[in-house]
Parts: structure tokens; sequence; C-alpha cells
């Protein structure tokens, strides 16, 4: 496991990959942001939040390896389906992997190993309330905006 640290306008962020793919990507508080060399397992994603954080859509997704449930894999699917810009509810997500529960979506959007790049902070809750952020509400709230999200 490897990992790379990035410095984003809305603080540090942990990445971690295997070598082949990005497998993890974390708001963390504790991590400044390191600078210099990219290691090349993390170069697609560095350019990804590059674009992002310059107010571009990134239209592309980075290699991701993502390991969890079939169940959990579903959902994150369906994230990688919300576009740059546009939101859903966790109860539209529910509906199209077919369970009735938006809370158990909000399990599985909770355990996103990839925030931001595998798009959690697009998904709010009914009536367009800004409900549930690992990185915090906060963050969530400057994302949207940055995305031109209205809430």
């Amino acid at each position: 496991m490897m990992q790379h640290h990035y410095a984003s306008p809305l603080g540090g962020i942990t990445l971690a990959s295997d070598g082949k793919a990005l497998t993890g990507l974390r708001f963390d508080e504790t991590v400044p942001g390191t600078e210099g060399e990219t290691p090349a397992a993390f170069e697609e994603a560095v350019r990804w939040l590059d674009t992002y954080f310059d107010g571009r859509d990134p239209a592309f997704t980075p290699v991701i390896r993502l390991i969890g449930s079939p169940f959990r894999r579903a959902v994150w699917d369906v994230l990688l389906t919300i576009s740059y810009g546009q939101t859903m509810t966790y109860g539209e997500i529910a509906a199209r992997v077919g369970y009735a529960s938006a809370q158990a979506v909000g399990g599985a959007v909770g355990h996103n190993p990839i925030a931001l790049i595998v798009p959690c902070h697009r998904v709010i809750g009914a009536g367009g309330r800004l409900v549930g952020y690992a990185g915090g509400l906060d963050k969530k709230r400057a994302l949207l905006t940055r995305e031109g999200v209205c809430l």
C-alpha cells in the first residue's frame, strides 16, 4: 500500500494505491500536502484533483479499485453516474439498486473508500437536505458550491 498527500483548497487529502490503481481518497486535516514529485501510481488522481480544484469537470475517472460487498459496489457504481454539478438522493439510489432502504444506501455511501472521485458528496437527503459526509458538511457544501449546485 502506497500513500501520497495532496494539498487541496479545502485541506489535506490522503491518497492510497496498490501500485496499479487508486484504492483510497480521504480528507485528512492532520496531513499537510506534499510538495515535489508525484509517484506514478498517483499521477492520474492528482491530475483529476488539479482539474477539479481548478473549477473544471475532470471528465475522466482515474484507474480505481473499489473493494466491498456486492451491495456497496452497486451503490458506488451508481455514484459514478452522478455527473459533475448534479445531485441524487439516497432514495433515488435505493430505487436504482433495487433496495427500498435509503438508510442502507446511506451506510454504503458512508463507506465509499474513494471520496470525491467516487462522488458521494453529490448525494443529498430527501427534499434537498444536506446530510452526511465523512469529510464534514462544510466540505460537502463547498464541493457542491464549487460545482454550481445551490442548496
